[in-house]
């Protein structure tokens, strides 16, 4: 934890606030400034006034505002609409719908981009082993390859996104989506190529959460599997019976990921899949004491990042795959778990500064850290 942490405080606000940097035109940017210059938060007036990495940490933990999580939502819905109407020119009649870190209520201001499925009406996938399946539900075979239909969905999208939002910035380069940000978008958008997936759970339970996609790598010219609404109810139903310390454990590593100065390759949906595993015991007493999340945090990461062997059996919560798959994310938790070593240290010393000079062990600062009422 090299910055300074003022500086790191400053930061959070920042994103918080909703100010960040971006290439809006002057009109939308001066209507997001009047608008987001709310009081001090909560977390801000939290411990005593030489506690700072105390009151990052808090803050760190929050769910940013129903405006701004409104205001995400209505961008995404403006994106949208503009690519439904525009897409029925080459025959193509597509869903929306959102994945990822905001409807999931782990975004944190700033750095979540919103995340947008377009799924193609044209076909879908569907398991072969699945009841409806066996039933003989599924009559009509697609008359098309899913690379065929996939690949132009993309390129509509490309050319008709420029289109709709003339003075906005597309970016084609990405290997899964096509991203506009900047003009009047108050967020940046992701917005996906994809299909509906019919998984043999799906046709079991025709539970909407149930039903998984498959989304184009463009550069690998590969559909991939997804089952994001499954991630997203698993980990909400978690959450829940946590008392919300789930949500906050992400929010907190997804903050402290974007405040370091290490380089912490690690994606929003891999650190929510790894905190998925983290001591459930632990994380409710977060309903008490709020800095106990930030001590089980700690305990976990550190717990992955000295037994690499067993992180990777790690999978994530809709088991399509092992969290940690390649070399890179390893290295990413690790360097993750340091940062977060080095808060649970500085904030021990606020609150035990008597201590501090002898170097306790790391379980006994968890515990000073877990039974800070504050």
């Amino acid at each position: 934890m090299a910055r300074d942490i003022n500086q790191r405080l400053q930061q959070l606000r920042t994103r918080r606030d909703g100010t960040r940097g971006t290439a809006m035109d002057s009109a939308a940017l001066n209507t997001i400034l009047f608008k987001s210059a709310p009081p001090a938060e909560l977390w801000e007036s939290r411990g005593s006034g030489n506690q700072a990495y105390t009151r990052y940490a808090l803050g760190a933990m929050q769910a940013v505002g129903e405006t701004y999580t409104r205001v995400s939502k209505d961008t995404a819905n403006r994106v949208a609409k503009q690519l439904k109407e525009r897409l029925t020119k080459y025959g193509i009649y597509a869903d929306f719908e959102l994945q990822g870190s905001v409807p999931l209520d782990v975004h944190i201001k700033g750095v979540s981009d919103v995340d947008l499925l377009a799924l193609s009406g044209e076909m879908f996938w569907y398991d072969g082993s699945g009841v409806r399946a066996l039933r003989g539900d599924y009559k009509n075979p697609a008359k098309r390859q899913t690379l065929e239909v996939l690949n132009e969905l993309r390129a509509c999208i490309e050319i008709e996104l420029p289109e709709a939002f003339p003075k906005a910035s597309v970016d084609t380069r990405g290997a899964k989506a096509v991203k506009i940000s900047g003009a009047s978008l108050e967020r940046d958008v992701d917005v996906v190529p994809a299909i509906w997936h019919d998984t043999e759970r799906y046709q079991a339970t025709s539970v909407a959460s149930d039903r998984g996609t498959k989304i184009l790598d463009k550069k690998k010219q590969f559909a991939v599997p997804n089952q994001p609404f499954r991630h997203i109810e698993l980990v909400r139903t978690r959450c829940e019976q946590l008392g919300g310390g789930l949500r906050k454990a992400i929010r907190l590593c997804k903050n402290v990921k974007a405040d370091s100065d290490r380089n912490i390759a690690l994606p929003s949906f891999d650190i929510a899949a790894l905190m998925y595993h983290a001591n459930q015991a632990n994380l409710r007493l977060g309903q008490l004491h709020e800095l106990a999340i930030l001590s089980e945090t700690q305990r976990f990461l550190d717990e992955l990042a000295r037994n690499a062997t067993y992180a990777k059996t790690l999978r994530t919560p809709d088991e399509t795959r092992a969290v940690l798959d390649s070399e890179e994310k390893v290295q990413a938790l690790v360097m993750l778990s340091i940062e977060m070593d080095e808060l649970l240290d500085a904030v021990y010393a606020e609150h035990e500064p008597s201590h501090w000079a002898y170097n306790r062990d790391m379980n006994d600062k968890r515990e000073v850290v877990s039974a800070t009422r504050l």
